[in-house]
């Protein structure tokens, strides 16, 4: 009798157990599926933080566009839909920070439209000049680490490039030249006779060199073939050039490779992973990177490989393994901003550069340029535009703490001047919000599916 109690007792404890483990379960994905759904649209949903795990899965890769489907931007989205429709564009990202939180971040159109794959978070754009931001940050980390100065200079027997085939020069005034010159645009040199950047077909037949020219290439060919068109440091004209230069400018100096030392100084330590150098061709492009398109009767132009065929511009005809420093970078519009953040002189989160470096790179006058950004101005407005066939972006960042970057995949129809339409268009968009999320992005962790490992602990 007692023996029959005990059992009855036994059984009925364990069967009540069994409940408990699996009533814990049910609630345990009940909290996944509707936590996801709450962080996707609710304005007032919060997201915890966790330590980056050793894997440094970039931020991109874990966002989906339903984490920004609010209610309160709905009108944001709507404008830049609007925008896409009116000028033909095939696919776009943006990303928009507030107070230093990544709060917004979404694809519109194509990422392929061929194959029907739309834009994500994920995707990487060529931005085109906004590489020379980076560039420009980069020798200014160089600079607050006491390698490099502003005031050395570049060419001549005393220069940091010093080598032997760059002291055959046309113009003993390039020995002037400083590290800030190339900075700010000032070096001397304009684009009269051309674009050095855009004339590789030419200078590698005057250079008898391969195909696609090496910086070092080009440097040589200006430096034996033209002169300075203006005093050095007296305006800036804007040149790709410069920045190009510059690239090689962080190699010798930091003794790196140029790609190498971005990641590994300036990116990676700030917990960017997605940001690389870009490639010219179609067949080269990375998997998460969007595909290009031009406009409706683009005309294909010679290719840059010296193939002697007619390409896209956007595949083959700029050499962007040839723009590097000055134009070849692509990135996440996510990802990007991590590097906004990290330059924007405000001190929520912990600048890359000090304070006084900040300062010196947003400083600007009616003829001097500052560095790296297109523009600055006294109400606290620093913008970096940059356009290419087959891309055009433009990032802004804005005294009230709101700072932002649109990015497109399609040649835009009024080439470096299509900047002006993104503005318009975010403008609008950003002024009709008036609720802000109160979450950050950045510190997004994708919610964890439940392994066999927890079910058989919950067991």
């Amino acid at each position: 009798m007692i023996s029959l109690y005990v059992l009855n007792t036994v059984e009925t404890k364990t069967n009540f157990m069994k409940f408990i483990r699996i009533l814990r379960i049910s609630i345990l994905f009940i909290l996944v599926f509707f936590g996801e759904i709450a962080i996707s649209f609710s304005d007032k949903a919060s997201v915890e933080k966790v330590i980056p795990s050793e894997e440094k899965m970039p931020i991109s890769l874990k966002l989906s566009n339903n984490l920004s489907a609010y209610e309160s931007m709905q009108d944001l989205d709507q404008q830049i839909e609007v925008f896409m429709k009116k000028w033909n564009i095939v696919g776009a990202s943006v990303a928009v920070v507030k107070d230093e939180r990544l709060i917004y971040t979404k694809g519109f159109g194509y990422a392929d439209k061929e194959n029907n794959v739309k834009v994500e978070p994920k995707h990487l754009f060529r931005v085109a000049s906004v590489s020379k931001l980076i560039t420009a940050t980069a020798v200014m980390k160089l600079i607050d680490d006491g390698i490099l100065n502003l005031t050395d200079t570049i060419f001549g027997e005393n220069g940091i490039l010093n080598q032997n085939e760059f002291l055959a020069y046309k113009d003993p005034k390039v020995t002037s030249i400083t590290v800030k010159n190339l900075l700010n645009h000032s070096s001397g040199w304009t684009n009269k006779k051309g674009d050095p950047m855009f004339q590789n077909l030419a200078i590698a037949k005057k250079m008898k060199a391969e195909l696609p020219l090496n910086t070092e290439t080009i440097i040589q060919y200006v430096l034996e073939n033209r002169k300075l068109d203006y005093k050095t440091g007296t305006k800036s004209v804007y040149l790709n050039f410069g920045y190009a230069i510059l690239g090689l400018v962080v190699e010798k100096a930091s003794k790196q490779n140029y790609e190498d030392y971005v990641l590994s100084h300036i990116l990676n330590p700030i917990g960017i992973y997605d940001m690389r150098l870009g490639k010219s061709l179609a067949a080269d492009k990375y998997e998460n990177e969007v595909k290009y398109y031009g406009l409706k009767g683009e005309r294909d132009v010679l290719s840059s490989f010296g193939t002697g065929e007619k390409v896209p511009k956007y595949y083959g005809g700029n050499s962007i393994e040839t723009l590097g420093s000055a134009g070849g970078w692509l990135a996440s519009p996510t990802e990007l901003m991590k590097l906004v953040v990290a330059i924007d002189g405000f001190n929520i989160r912990k600048d890359i550069l000090t304070e006084e470096s900040i300062q010196a790179m947003t400083k600007s006058t009616k003829k001097i340029r500052p560095f790296g950004w297109t523009g600055t101005d006294k109400n606290g407005f620093w913008w970096r535009t940059g356009t290419l066939s087959g891309t055009s972006a433009l990032l802004k960042r804005e005294k009230n703490g709101i700072s932002w970057v649109l990015i497109i995949n399609t040649s835009p129809k009024y080439g470096a001047r299509f900047p002006v339409q993104i503005n318009k268009t975010l403008i609008r968009g950003l002024a009709t919000i008036n609720d802000w999320p109160s979450y950050d992005l950045f510190d997004y962790y994708e919610p964890r599916q439940l392994t066999n490992k927890m079910l058989t602990i919950a067991d």
